[in-house]
């Protein structure tokens, strides 16, 4: 079920009020899942990456966990047992099993967790009229929207281990927009405003709004693409100590990256299956590593989130190729500054000046996290469109790859 070109799904001032993102972002999720046996939906690749099933039940779990439990007098859980079984980090919420074990649960099977689903969604109609959970209730909207992502990466990770290249939807995906030269969106420095400000939802991280000093740089008006990923390749770019940070050539070395996730010669394993490598395509499914050494190796940097923010604010954060309905999710490239993937910034993922974490088992959703990870911008091809914005903050450590993440060069002027 596709989401409306302009509307955030999370944004409670939006026509169609609460209730009705609610509805759609949970059709979406499900919808994304059809194509997938029950088998599918229980593998675990590695402990990075979820099962389908899981993503399904861990966000039924937070809305009876923190909607339905707490604020809905008459409400039962629909089974005692599953809180354990798919809670993921809240340590408020007490014991969990381990998360390299999720992919051990053959039961519930995947049409007792949409059963599940289905008495979830009926016991939430009540409180949707309620003004007091208007927030909370974005917030499980968001989060389940980062489910939906997440859900697309790693069934593309555990479908590309098998022999068989498997996919999850049949047909080519769609030719990419030819990469022209490399142009740049220049600003002149100065004190700039950082972090959310204004109506609509927010994550807790990305503020509060606060003055950053920025230099006079510029930000490439594209991603870089596959053809200029082959050009490092052919240039022994993984092979040069010299462009790479001391932590990322012992990552290269000891695991013998030699391209990005997901290449092998001339192709690209999508989620539909083993396909012909697109010159003109977004690279995507990189460390930070390789971009900062790509970067480099370009003769340019990769940007601050504060300079990405700044450039970001005048772009429609609506824009570009994201994700509207059950489809295959794949990189087409284009000008515009959201879509595509995730882009890495030199930023380290830390608390703004005076950030707060919210009160209760919530406040885990993101200050916890705030170690030795990178900050990317932007959305991916699989983010559902409205969900980000420009003082989005998302976040990874920098050998992880199995996200949609690509890199937008920045220089010093």
């Amino acid at each position: 079920m596709p989401l409306s070109n302009r509307q955030s799904a999370a944004d409670s001032s939006a026509p169609e009020g609460l209730s009705a993102q609610f509805a759609r972002t949970r059709a979406l999720h499900e919808a994304l899942v059809a194509p997938l046996s029950d088998a599918d939906a229980t593998i675990q690749s590695m402990e990075d990456a979820s099962p389908a099933k899981w993503h399904l039940a861990h966000t039924t779990w937070f809305w009876e966990t923190f909607l339905l439990r707490e604020h809905a007098p008459d409400y039962r859980l629909y089974d005692e047992s599953w809180p354990f079984l798919f809670n993921s980090y809240y340590e408020a919420e007490g014991e969990r099993i381990a998360r390299f074990s999720r992919g051990l649960l053959s039961r519930p099977r995947l049409e007792d967790v949409l059963a599940w689903r289905k008495a979830v969604d009926a016991a939430m109609e009540p409180l949707f009229g309620r003004e007091d959970l208007a927030d909370l209730i974005a917030l499980g909207i968001a989060h389940e929207q980062q489910h939906i992502e997440l859900l697309l990466t790693d069934i593309k990770h555990a479908f590309a281990q098998s022999p068989l290249g498997a996919s999850m939807w049949d047909g080519a995906p769609e030719k990419a927009t030819l990469a022209g030269n490399l142009g740049w969106h220049q600003h002149p420095g100065g004190v700039a405003m950082i972090g959310h400000e204004g109506a609509g939802f927010a994550f807790d991280n990305e503020g509060p709004r606060h003055r950053v000093l920025i230099e006079p740089f510029a930000l490439a008006d594209r991603l870089v693409t596959n053809r200029e990923w082959d050009e490092f390749v052919a240039d022994g770019g993984y092979k040069t100590p010299s462009l790479w940070l001391s932590d990322g050539l012992a990552w290269v070395r000891e695991h013998g990256i030699c391209a990005p996730l997901y290449w092998r010669e001339g192709e690209q394993f999508t989620l539909s299956g083993w396909q012909e490598r697109d010159p003109d395509a977004p690279v995507t499914h990189i460390s930070y590593y390789e971009a900062d050494a790509f970067a480099t190796w370009a003769g340019a940097r990769l940007p601050t989130e504060f300079e990405w923010e700044a450039i970001a604010g005048s772009h429609d954060a609506a824009g570009g190729n994201q994700l509207d309905a059950a489809a295959p999710p794949q990189p087409r490239g284009g000008g515009d500054l959201f879509g595509d993937c995730w882009q890495f910034t030199r930023s380290a993922y830390l608390p703004y000046p005076r950030f707060q974490p919210a009160e209760g088992a919530v406040g885990e959703y993101n200050g916890k996290f705030m170690s030795g990870q990178l900050v990317l911008k932007g959305a991916s091809c699989a983010t559902v469109r409205g969900h980000s914005r420009a003082s989005y903050r998302n976040f990874f450590y920098p050998h992880q790859r199995w996200q949609f993440t690509g890199l937008r060069l920045a220089k010093d002027i």
